[in-house]
Formats: structure tokens, sequence, C-alpha cells
């Protein structure tokens, strides 16, 4: 059996680790054996480019879900946790009043604590531990994780801690995930991936506020539905075939053993609207109370997959799209997550004249590394507004193109087609913008069939509320550029952030709220986009700029 030797790195510092493995295995499959950190964002399809190692011997980048093994050889990793530590992932979200109503509380009698959740005992403590109660809202992102430490004695945040979803490592989209789980120890991989990670989590925010996890007594999970079942270690292959069933609806606790908190302690997963609108839009329904609005108002939680709510006088549709992993920088050339090094946003100037801000460079840094998915939306609309895009997401040769010519300069060619350099080694090529238009495609269908299910078109919304980490980061006029959002809307957008973390911190800390998110969930009207006869017509029209 072959040796084969990888040299990673755990933020700066070397780690060799030496494998015994098969002839004819994929390099990336020596490397899960061994516990080496090798992203495969497209689940080993060879599509994202993400999972490059270097040959010590050679020199030369290969892709470790493609290359077979014949021999010994050595594999130099990137170092994904330095990487990672710079991501910029938000940790708050928009918020509304609510009375201080714990779903867990404690009582001192005969020398102990009784703790209750509801009226039922779930545990009792040999001291007296009133004062010390403790929960934990999570947003459970496709890509990013975070947490956030609560005292349920004052309602105060007392942490909050983000991190890289480490299943993302296995495969960046909901699909590739459901197809992940659904093969051999796929599932025990994933959830056990995201259960470590917690636990790392959890061991940091205690730290920082200096208290004991044991007195950690309810967890909230808010994630889209896929994520729920891989969290609860529960098989999602339903969500991945007709009729995509789900074996989660949420309104409930589970137990979870593995979670290094109270013995006793229970999670709750809010009330789940469909098998692809998840607890993470009924948190964002919750906080933004799309339900009591009068008019009309939309709610997009754009990411990895775009779910979106329409409501019209408190009647509510919801769907979900696969916009992919593009707007996270996947399936890019260039593409990276929002860390260092990341072109964050991009402007140009009317004489053609371009300005960038970097991730932790600022602006028109000589340091840029990438383009992370705010910059990637900024630099396609204004490259369309400025002529240099066409409408079928062409680029338009300098020799034809009535743009600036500073614009012109910067035109040039990636594998025998135009490209737009950025930088020298920064650029936006051809193919980038067709993933794009798949990605912003998918979303404005959504919309625009929500709007006709209520017999409604752009005009009548009052708001569009966009939810997310990413969703925050984002520029009003290049959604409108790109066509994202429908016509003639600005003026009336608003970013709520991490909604989903926030509606997680809600329902922690107010117990009557999820028997009313229950009935509004129940409620919501889920629209299966797929099986609309009009959805492809619609998603090809909405391709264009």
């Amino acid at each position: 059996m072959p040796d084969i030797t990888f040299t990673a790195f755990e933020k700066g510092v070397e780690k060799k680790t030496v494998i015994k493995a098969e002839k004819g295995q994929k390099i990336i499959e020596a490397a899960r054996l061994g516990g080496v950190n090798i992203e495969t964002p497209c689940n080993g399809l060879g599509l994202c480019g993400k999972c490059g190692v270097r040959d010590a011997g050679t020199g030369e980048f290969i892709l470790a879900c493609q290359v077979a093994i014949e021999g010994d050889a050595a594999y130099i990793a990137r170092d994904y946790e330095c990487e990672n530590d710079s991501l910029r992932i938000l940790s708050e979200g928009a918020s509304f009043d609510y009375p201080l109503e714990p779903f867990i509380s404690k009582r001192f009698a005969r020398g102990r604590t009784e703790v209750y959740g509801g009226e039922e005992l779930w545990g009792i403590e040999e001291r007296d531990t009133g004062g010390l109660l403790y929960g934990l809202a999570v947003d459970i992102g496709t890509t990013t994780l975070v947490a956030n430490l609560v005292d349920m004695v004052n309602g105060k945040s007392l942490a909050s801690v983000s991190a890289l979803n480490p299943q993302a490592n296995y495969a960046q989209d909901v699909l590739g995930r459901i197809h992940f789980a659904s093969k051999g120890d796929g599932l025990s991989v994933l959830y056990g991936a995201f259960i470590d990670k917690l636990n790392q989590m959890i061991g940091e925010l205690t730290r920082k506020a200096n208290i004991s996890p044991a007195h950690i007594y309810e967890v909230v999970y808010s994630g889209n539905t896929t994520m729920l079942h891989l969290a609860c270690n529960i098989d999602p292959s339903g969500l991945g075939k007709y009729p995509y069933t789900s074996a989660i609806y949420g309104g409930c606790h589970i137990t979870e053993r593995r979670l290094a908190i109270s013995p006793f302690a229970r999670v709750y997963l809010p009330p789940v609207i469909s098998a692809y609108v998840g607890a993470d839009i009924t948190s964002g329904l919750l906080v933004t109370g799309l339900e009591e609005r009068k008019g009309c108002a939309l709610f997009i939680d754009i990411g990895t997959n775009g779910e979106m709510a329409f409501a019209k006088n408190g009647r509510i549709a919801a769907a979900s799209t696969a916009a992919g992993p593009a707007f996270e920088g996947m399936n890019i050339s260039r593409g990276m997550r929002a860390s260092a090094g990341a072109i964050e946003s991009f402007a140009i100037n009317s004489d053609g004249s371009c300005v960038y801000a970097v991730i932790g460079g600022g602006e028109n840094s000589p340091g840029a590394a990438g383009i992370c998915g705010s910059g990637l939306l900024d630099i396609a609309g204004e490259l369309v507004r400025a002529g240099v895009i066409d409408s079928r997401g062409r680029f338009v040769p300098p020799d034809k193109g009535c743009y600036p010519a500073l614009l012109k300069e910067r035109m040039g060619r990636v594998e025998g087609k135009n490209a737009f350099f950025i930088t020298g080694d920064v650029y936006l090529a051809q193919k980038d913008i067709r993933q794009i238009q798949l990605a912003k495609g998918a979303i404005r269908c959504g919309i625009e069939m929500l709007l006709s299910r209520f017999n409604a078109d752009a005009g009548d919304i009052d708001e569009i509320i966009i939810a997310g980490s990413f969703g925050y980061h984002l520029n009003e006029r290049s959604l409108l550029n790109i066509g994202l959002l429908p016509p003639r809307r600005g003026g009336k957008i608003s970013f709520a952030g991490n909604t989903s973390l926030s509606g997680a911190g809600a329902f922690l800390l107010n117990a009557s709220l999820r028997g009313k998110m229950r009935e509004v969930a129940a409620r919501v009207e889920n629209i299966e986009l797929a099986q609309d006869a009009e959805f492809e017509r619609s998603f090809i029209k909405y391709m264009g700029f």
C-alpha cells in the first residue's frame, strides 16, 4: 500500500500526516481517512477547483478529488484554518420588543434546585443555582455557523462566536450534502463534523463569558430544513427526491447527548415550513413580523439557497430556489469566501477608473487574492451598467464597445475567452458570468412566481427585506443593475442582517412566540417552483441582464 504524506497547516503551524492508501484511491479519500482538511465544495465533481494541493515533488497543483494514487507521494494542502479565521460572518440581525418569558425556569427547594422546561421537571442540581440560567441560539447556515450565548435571567447576550460550517468541506450546497449524507457513513460524518465544531464554539463562548457549560439548559437551532436534518443526525434523503418529504417539522424539542452542556439540556427546533423553506425563514418571519404588515412585502434570504416569502395583507406564500454556491465565491475562477484578501466591493467612476475594497487591505489594495460574493455582484452589476457586459451576459469586445478606454485596457483573455481584470491576477471570466446568471436567474424567477401567485407585480411591492449574512453586505444598486430584484424598487429595500440568529434568540427568550409561529408556519402557502410548468420558461427569461 502506498504511503501518502500530507503537509497541512493549522493556523500557520506545519503538521505532517502519513496515510496508508489504496492504489487507485483518490487523493481526497486518503486525506479524509487521515483527518486532513481539504475542502471539496462541489462534492468531488472537479468543478470548483478548491481542493487543489501541491505535489511536493513536482510543485504542480492538482485537484485532490480527481487524481488517483499510483504510488508513494507527498502533497501540501492549504492553510484553511488561517483563511477561515478571517471570515467575515454577520452575528447580528433585526429584532423587536418582546417580554422576557423563557421556557426554562428554576425552583429552589429543600437545598436543591429543580430545573423545569415549561411545567416538566428536566433535572435537579444539588445546590442553589437559581441565578445561573443560560441558553444558546445557533444559526446553522449552509456555509457558516453563528452561536450566541444568552443569560435567560436578564435576556442579555453574553458572547457570540462564528465559524465556517465544517460540512462545507464535503459539499458546498444543500443538494450536495443530501447526496453525501445518503451514501455509506456520510450522514455520521456530516453530523459528527457539526457537533465537534459546535462544541468547540461552546467552549469558546463559555470561556469568554466565564461561565460553566453545565448551566446551559436549552439550545435553539435555526437553519434550513436540510441543515436541521444533518445537525440532528436524521437521514435527509427524502428531501432529495420527489415528493420532497421532510422528517423534521419543528416546533418541538430533541435530546442531544453529544453537546458539552447540561446533561439534561434539550434542543428546540423552530417550526419548519417545508422541505426547502426551513426554520431560518420561520425565524425571519418572526423578526420582521411579515404576517402583520399591511400591503405587500417581500422577504428574501440570499445565500447558497434563495429562500423567500411574499406577504399581502397577512397572507404569506414561500418558496426556495437552488441559487448554488456562486454567491459564496465558489465555482468562480478567482472566487473565495469573505475572508482576508477578498475583493468585497467594486465601483466604476464616470471616466472608467475602478475603485475596489479588499477585506483586510483597504481601497485598491495590491493584496487582492480573489473575489467574494458581494464583490462578485458589484463587479457584474457595474460592468452591466457600463456596457462591458451585454444583456445576454456576454463581454462586449473592446473594439466593439462604447465604454471608456480605461475599461477597455482591463479586458484580456483567459482560456481563449474574454475576461475583465480587476488586478493582474484577479479577474472575472466569461464562465463566471454564467454562474452569476444561473444564481440570479433562479432567485428572480422565484420572486416573479411568488408575485404571480398573488396576481401582483413589482409595482405592488411596498418593501423588500434582504436577510442573511451575505445579503447584509450587498449593494442595492448592484442588485438592481443585474436584475436580481425587480426594477424601480430603489429606496424600498432594507437589509435585516442575520434574522435566523436573532429569531432563534427570540424563541429562546420568549416561549409564547413558539406557539404563535407554529400557527403562522402552518398558514404559509408553500410553492414548489420546480413543479410549476412556467418555472423553466421564467428561469431562462430572468437569466439575462
